[in-house]
């Protein structure tokens, strides 16, 4: 892919890293000098100190071939001007950071792909850490869902069942479903007769969220209400 990048900062470093470690076409813009320099020196990318506000920078980008644009300075007024531009140049893919939560549907009703505040998200996966600390990994679906990750322990109430006889047992609320079970380094699609086995990693989708009535079910007693 050919990618547009805004920004050298914090959020954009670790972008830049893994766009061009990914056998893509990277090409950054950054305003700030010092940062600019910093970025031409360690990634494999081509950097312009340039305003990316301005359309014959993103031109001068290759905005007009490019695949995707990704805007991820720290001003949101910023990335919206980039998200026009990069409207204006017919980028196929605009994705922006977004700062403020109360800017999130300007970007989204200007057809702009949203990552909400990046330090907030970390603050909050910290947080669910604390409070959740059998979860391995989740993501948010919509305003209360989430999919989760967790390791089935010994003795757990649904170790050694299928996942048919966990159903009638009343072990899984109704919106809850063990969508993937991992086991010895093998991906299992779950089914009825499908056993659960203890230290299973399984991935859950919850209409209602993490909680500890979730969490108990797989032998984990230690979670808190969030």
């Amino acid at each position: 892919m050919y990618i547009v990048i805004v920004g050298a900062g914090d959020i954009g470093s670790q972008l830049i890293e893994i766009a061009s470690q990914n056998d893509n076409d990277v090409v950054v813009i950054e305003k700030n000098p010092e940062r600019a320099e910093a970025a031409a020196s360690k990634f494999d990318a081509l950097v312009l100190n340039d305003d990316a506000t301005v359309l014959d920078t993103l031109e001068e980008a290759g905005g007009d071939r490019a695949d995707a644009l990704i805007a991820t300075t720290q001003h949101d007024a910023t990335n919206v001007m980039v998200s026009l531009l990069g409207k204006e140049l017919e980028i196929p893919s605009i994705v922006s950071v977004v700062h403020n939560p109360e800017h999130m549907n300007l970007f989204r009703q200007i057809g702009v792909n949203v990552m909400e505040n990046p330090q907030r998200l970390i603050a909050d996966y910290l947080y669910r850490a604390v409070k959740r600390p059998s979860i391995k990994d989740y993501m948010r679906v919509g305003d209360r869902a989430e999919v989760f990750e967790i390791t089935v322990q010994q003795g757990a109430d649904v170790s050694g069942m299928t996942l048919s006889q966990a159903a009638e047992e009343g072990l899984f609320r109704e919106g809850v479903l063990v969508v993937a079970i991992e086991r010895d380094g093998d991906i299992i699609t779950p089914r009825g007769d499908t056993e659960i086995k203890a230290g299973d990693l399984v991935t859950v989708f919850s209409e209602t969220g993490v909680t500890p009535e979730t969490t108990d079910i797989f032998g984990h007693y230690e979670d808190q209400e969030a």
